[in-house]
């Protein structure tokens, strides 16, 4: 067991408050080189980050090395001695939170035979069509995330996580298709069928001339967009920040009436399930937009005290050590749901260059990846190359419904989409 006690005890006499967070862990990995096996790797992770609190400075510093404490806790406490003093009222205390696990399957181990069996799984659904597959891999990984904190919070949750991924390739088409989930129930043949399925219906695509166009986002396609634009709109940092085209449009309607936006960290198939966030908050189900109207915004401590504001549970980590921020666990995108793939559309597998939409604007040019002119619930023909420009916001202002195929893409959750009147660039 590391040291918490003593890096609390250490720390809290050379400052006000001490939050210590540890995450390690265990993972198996493989990739693919075509259909032989070209990297496998086994690796065991520590990552230690101390965050120090003295009359409102904050320091951090983080430490891949269990033995550095000491220094990580100095390098803390250094950091925050340069700090610009802000309103804070105090790290948490305990609470009395339900201690069963989400997000974890304690049946999985670290096991090479698992991942072999998922990349086998996606070459031979892969196989169905007349396709090579050019690369792929798998993951599989258990880690415990500990927070403990000098107001006498001690928190500690298993993790779980699993991933597979294969791309194919016809001629210039490819295609490509993931999973990701805490537990083993991945169906690798699906995948790479799906996989092989467009990169082969996408091969000798037609071209298509610019104008309007009914469309079908994937979830793939959609998460990407409403990531990169929706998503930090609502962070409480980007709106007092200037940052966010919603800040002033609380209790306004923003988006179609017909959609809900809600964080859900107790979401049974989430994979950032959790009881208490990044900060030892108590997470909670977080109304973000109900049915068009803005209803909040997400705040970890720093903001929320900065702003005269109260937490949201919404802090997160990235990396083994990195410090907290303002993120979400499960963002859900609800509303009522029917067959969106009947009448005719272009349908839109993923788009390329989401991460270059304006995020204040909400204006977006992409290039499409996998599309299809679709009829009848039937792909009909492979588009050859398009584009599609838009905004972000006014998309989600009047859409035509949602699908029936919820997907957890990262810490989204969403259906399909379809939307009327996008402007596509054709070739």
């Amino acid at each position: 067991m590391y040291p918490i006690d003593e890096i609390l005890r250490k720390g809290s006499v050379l400052a006000d408050e001490v939050e210590v967070y540890i995450s390690e862990g265990l993972s198996v990995s493989a990739d693919l080189k075509r259909t032989k096996v070209s990297r496998a790797v086994e690796s065991q992770y520590f990552g230690l980050s101390i965050r120090t609190i003295k009359e409102g400075k904050i320091g951090t510093s983080s430490s891949s090395n269990p033995q550095g404490w000491e220094k990580c806790l100095n390098a803390s406490l250094a950091s925050g001695s340069l700090a610009t003093p802000q309103p804070w009222q105090g790290l948490p205390y305990p609470a009395g939170l339900d201690s069963r696990p989400i997000a974890y399957d304690p049946s999985l181990t670290p096991d090479n035979d698992i991942i072999v069996n998922l990349l086998k799984g996606m070459i031979d659904g892969a196989s169905s069509y007349p396709v090579e597959v050019t690369s792929g891999g798998a993951s599989l990984s258990v880690q415990t995330v500990t927070l403990a904190n000098s107001n006498g919070v001690y928190y500690s949750r298993p993790q779980s996580h699993v991933t597979a991924s294969i791309e194919t390739i016809r001629g210039n088409s490819t295609g490509y298709e993931f999973g990701n989930s805490y537990t083993l129930d991945l169906d690798p043949i699906s995948i790479g069928e799906r996989a092989g399925f467009l990169a082969s219906a996408s091969f000798g695509g037609v071209d298509i001339s610019s104008g309007p166009y009914d469309v079908v986002l994937s979830p793939v396609a959609f998460a990407q967009l409403v990531g990169a634009v929706l998503i930090p709109s609502l962070s409480g940092r980007n709106v007092h920040a200037g940052r966010s085209r919603l800040g002033s449009s609380l209790g306004l309607r923003v988006i179609d009436p017909a959609l809900s936006v809600y964080d859900d960290p107790f979401l049974e198939k989430g994979l950032s399930s959790t009881r208490w966030d990044a900060e030892g908050v108590p997470t909670r189900n977080l109304s973000l937009i109900r049915e068009g109207i803005l209803e909040n915004f997400s705040y970890d401590l720093k903001t929320a005290y900065r702003y005269g504001k109260e937490s949201t549970g919404s802090a997160v980590r990235t990396g083994h050590g990195g410090g907290p921020a303002i993120g979400n666990h499960n963002v859900v995108v609800d509303g009522p749901r029917k067959d969106i793939m009947e009448d005719e559309a272009i349908y839109i597998q993923d788009v390329v260059g989401a991460h270059t939409a304006n995020p204040l604007s909400g204006d977006f040019s992409v290039e499409l990846t996998n599309p299809f002119r679709i009829s009848g619930g039937n792909y009909e023909k492979p588009v050859r190359k398009a584009m599609m420009s838009g905004n972000v916001f006014e998309m989600l202002g009047i859409t035509a419904g949602l699908g029936k195929d919820d997907r957890v893409i990262g810490s989204l959750v969403v259906p399909s989409i379809r939307l009327k009147k996008q402007h596509i660039i054709g070739s």
